[in-house]
């Protein structure tokens, strides 16, 4: 079996950082500007995709099953491949050097694994790389002296093309000199399969319902704009909003010294202010620095035109404990739903049809709702539904059980208050003198929470349950 070694250079007006790759590479104006790879041993090449096209032999490569592909971050090329030549290449064929590095603990970016295994610098990523992009892989502000342009071209500068050639060559030769050093420690059977699940749970992507997504966004507005004017009419300030000039209004109107309006300090100073006024522009100025509502802005950004969003997972990407972490919209941390279903209910349709006087005489707290709300903005398939699950505690009890650490299973088989025991044991207090609001049970949280540690196998565990489930529905 043959192995080629990929790394392209890729060109869109879409922001990678903001809207994820799919987003990226379904741009009308996504291409891939050069195509870098080298087969098994043999040095890398690059193919100018500005001047000619892929040959056949590549694209039959990269759906035969008999060549294994290989990138650093290879769900970048595999889903710019796929869109560039309009065929989804098989997650199954591919391996992610950078899932192995950061198995490893190593670091995230290719330079860094680089720099930190000692590779002699003809082998380490060109630093000269970062501005390059910037110049030929992204937009650039038109100016008088670009001649109004929004783009920059390879023939406006044949040297830095030459250079980013050069670049994309010897990105594919740091991967490989990577991965031959790392290939000598072993890889968890179980992982290669997770990987390609998580590649096609991102491909099939979730539906969202765009129209409500929108409605929440316009009533946030209409909200934080009345907040903003009440704000400046019982301040007389320009900008409310600014901590400087409010700092100022509420020593004037109070008569105290403010140090701060952090979270922790507004307490002290709505008590030393003991003041109505400033206790309502205290309770504004919690409303409008809200954030919860902004996941909708995530969703309208990242949303493709057949209404689904991909590429919401990251595989392998917490330091350390090789967790999957969320991306784009953060679905692993989504506000909670406290109402009863029934009103649930009732305050998303009058959100989807934009009836907000109705909505405000119905919910005291109107952008407490639109925040509750997120979680429905996600629509399953016709005759599907979603089911909402977590494992309680799970990486503590697996840690646990591999350990051998008996008391700690045998409080997860009694009462199960993990955070309070831990404490007790850790300084030697009584059992069940440590409740909940406790500050000893804060110790024994941040403890219990320390305590996941690097062990790959504690991953393997967790996420072989994500890997069942995807294949019973499939």
């Amino acid at each position: 079996m043959r192995t080629l070694g990929i790394d392209i250079e890729t060109y869109s007006s879409v922001s990678l950082q903001k809207c994820g790759v799919y987003a990226y590479a379904t741009s009308p104006d996504f291409e891939i500007l050069l195509f870098g790879y080298a087969w098994d041993d043999e040095p890398a090449q690059v193919i100018n995709l500005t001047r000619e096209g892929l040959p056949e032999e590549l694209q039959e490569a990269l759906y035969d099953p008999d060549v294994i592909k290989t990138a650093y971050n290879a769900q970048f090329e595999r889903t710019c491949i796929s869109a560039y030549l309009g065929q989804t290449t098989p997650p199954e064929q591919w391996r992610c050097t950078a899932v192995l590095s950061r198995k490893l603990g190593l670091p995230a970016s290719l330079e860094a694994v680089g720099e930190v295994i000692g590779l002699p610098e003809e082998k380490q990523k060109l630093k000269t790389g970062k501005a390059l992009i910037r110049y030929f892989s992204i937009p650039c502000k038109p100016t008088k002296t670009n001649g109004q342009r929004t783009r920059n071209l390879p023939e406006y500068d044949p040297e830095k093309w030459a250079l980013y050639i050069e670049y994309n060559r010897q990105d594919v030769e740091t991967e490989w000199e990577i991965r031959k050093r790392l290939s000598r420690f072993s890889v968890i059977e179980t992982e290669q399969p997770l990987w390609e699940a998580d590649q096609h749970i991102n491909d099939r992507s979730v539906g969202v319902d765009v129209t409500f997504a929108k409605r929440a966004i316009e009533m946030d507005e209409i909200i934080k704009a009345r907040l903003y004017a009440d704000a400046q009419e019982l301040t007389g300030l320009d900008n409310p909003k600014s901590t400087a000039q409010l700092k100022g209004w509420i020593e004037e109107t109070a008569g105290i010294e403010v140090v701060s309006l952090n979270k922790k300090e507004v307490a002290g100073v709505r008590e030393a202010a003991n003041n109505d006024n400033v206790d309502r522009m205290l309770d504004i100025r919690a409303g409008l620095s809200k954030t919860s509502t902004e996941k909708y802005n995530a969703m309208l950004r990242t949303v493709r035109e057949d209404g689904r969003i991909r590429g919401l997972t990251m595989f392998y990407g917490a330091a350390r404990t090789g967790r999957w972490v969320g991306r784009l919209v953060q679905m692993q941390n989504l506000p909670q739903n406290k109402m009863p279903e029934k009103d649930l209910d009732i305050a998303r349709q009058l959100v989807r049809a934009g009836d907000l006087e109705t909505l405000e005489a119905c919910y005291d707290d109107v952008s407490g709702t639109l925040s509750q709300l997120i979680r429905t903005a996600f629509i399953p398939r016709p005759g599907c539904k979603f089911v909402v699950a977590d494992f309680s505690a799970i990486e503590a009890r697996v840690i646990a059980w591999l350990a051998g650490e008996q008391w700690r299973l045998d409080v997860f088989n009694t009462h199960g208050k993990i955070y309070e025991a831990s404490a007790e044991q850790m300084f030697h207090l009584p059992p069940g003198s440590v409740k909940k609001g406790d500050p000893m049970r804060q110790k024994g949280k941040s403890q219990s929470l320390l305590s996941v540690t690097t062990e790959a196998s504690v991953h393997s565990s967790l996420w072989a349950l994500w890997l069942w489930a995807y294949r019973r529905v499939n």
